[in-house]
């Protein structure tokens, strides 16, 4: 019987141990961790037409997101220092986050209320919002010229919301998925496909006989997203873009991912964000 009671007793240790070393593995200092390997796992977007997704031809992800994470890796770390690409989801970057699978996420993040109790985000990096695409011959300029008019949306984003507010009377159609919204639009089954500016600069870039107009109309800016907890980090990044910015790496970045995207305000992009409180 003692001999049981000592097995037990051995096997819940050794459970016990590894359990204990990824509770100190998560609280663990990332940056100075990064600093040591030299080496930083981004979470990023591979669905996701110039900020981050698969070249066809080379197999490789290519995208602002992914050269601008490269920049920061470098400008934090030094330019021998690697960037390495883990791919994530809307559903599942912040749990990429909270199970330390990534030191950081730069994928199309919208900065909100909700995510900032569970992340901490950096100053913003790319001023999203709701945009507007219209086939080349519409006389639609801006966001109240859609009122009487029928617009698609995507289901499960904030497009009808935003819409409401300033164009009540429009007629919202809602769609699957980006691709059924745009295809509806190719039909003539509507008069504007209203959503992300980044998506529709995505959507924009491999189509032609469409453009994009008034601008953005709402305010979400994009973000990059650390575990709670990790202000070091956070301040390294943050650090790291102000450099990219002011040596002008961010405007050629900029340039090269949506300077001929009709539509695009390559001055507006080109501003430097702050969000307050971030």
């Amino acid at each position: 019987m003692r001999k049981k009671f000592l097995l037990i007793i051995s096997i819940v240790v050794l459970f016990a141990l590894p359990l204990s070393g990824c509770k100190q593995n998560k609280k663990q200092n990332v940056y100075q961790a990064v600093k040591t390997s030299k080496t930083i796992n981004w979470g990023v977007k591979a669905d996701t037409p110039l900020f981050g997704s698969i070249n066809i031809k080379t197999g490789k992800l290519n995208g602002f997101e992914i050269d601008l994470a490269n920049a920061l890796t470098h400008e934090m770390l030094g330019k021998n220092a690697k960037a390495n690409f883990i791919t994530t989801t809307a559903n599942t970057k912040i749990q990429l986050l909270k199970n330390t699978n990534v030191d950081a996420v730069i994928a199309a993040m919208t900065i909100t209320p909700e995510r900032k109790k569970q992340v901490e985000f950096s100053h913003p990096y790319f001023p999203a919002g709701q945009s507007i695409m219209v086939a080349d011959s519409s006389a639609i300029k801006n966001a109240k010229n859609l009122n009487n008019k029928k617009v698609l949306v995507v289901k499960g984003t904030t497009a009808a919301d935003a819409i409401h507010q300033v164009a009540p009377k429009a007629e919202i159609l809602q769609f699957d998925d980006y691709g059924q919204a745009f295809a509806a639009l190719k039909a003539g089954q509507g008069d504007a496909f209203v959503t992300d500016n980044g998506i529709l600069a995505g959507i924009l870039r491999d189509s032609s006989g469409y453009k994009l107009v008034g601008g953005t109309f709402t305010n979400q800016p994009y973000g990059i997203a650390v575990n709670k907890g990790q202000n070091d980090m956070l301040k390294h990044i943050n650090t790291a873009l102000a450099k990219l910015e002011k040596n002008g790496t961010y405007n050629h970045l900029v340039k090269k991912w949506f300077g001929n995207i009709p539509g695009m305000n390559i001055k507006e992009l080109e501003k430097k964000y702050r969000v307050e409180g971030v």
